[in-house]
């Protein structure tokens, strides 16, 4: 293995091939490169030349940050990977942090893998304080 983070923005060919192997499909390439344009933060993850892992940051710097499409294709987790993307992701967070001491923070974690998220002091939703996250979107309106 020949593991490199690299902060850049993948392809949409890339994105695609990786959110495929971790079981959330694909989008038309427009749609993926408009996504990935609007990015504050993009870190990429490859073995050679061969991209493995990948997080992002999108909001607005100031206020409101949401990390997003943090992934490792299943051959190449339990690695630790997935830890070094969030590990670089926060410290980009600190970054923006220096702007706005409390800026919020949000992700929506994959079913299952609260326990990760929960090892970088997130806490899940709804709690004692705060109310359940939400979606809205014709995938998830209620029949």
């Amino acid at each position: 293995m020949e593991i490199r983070l690299i902060e850049k923005i993948p392809t949409a060919d890339e994105f695609n091939m990786l959110t495929e192997a971790v079981g959330w499909g694909t989008r038309e390439e427009k749609i993926v490169e408009e996504a990935l344009r609007n990015t504050l933060y993009s870190l990429c993850v490859y073995d050679k030349d061969r991209l493995i892992g990948y997080g992002r940051i999108i909001g607005d710097k100031t206020i409101f940050l949401y990390i997003q499409d943090v992934m490792v294709i299943p051959q190449y987790q339990g690695r630790k990977i997935g830890t070094n993307i969030m590990e670089a992701v926060l410290k980009q967070v600190e970054e923006y942090m220096k702007i706005n001491p409390d800026i919020r923070l949000y992700l929506g974690a994959s079913k299952g893998m609260e326990a990760f998220y929960e090892k970088f002091g997130f806490v899940a939703r709804p709690n004692d304080e705060l109310g359940a996250g939400m979606i809205w979107g014709s995938r998830w309106k209620k029949k």
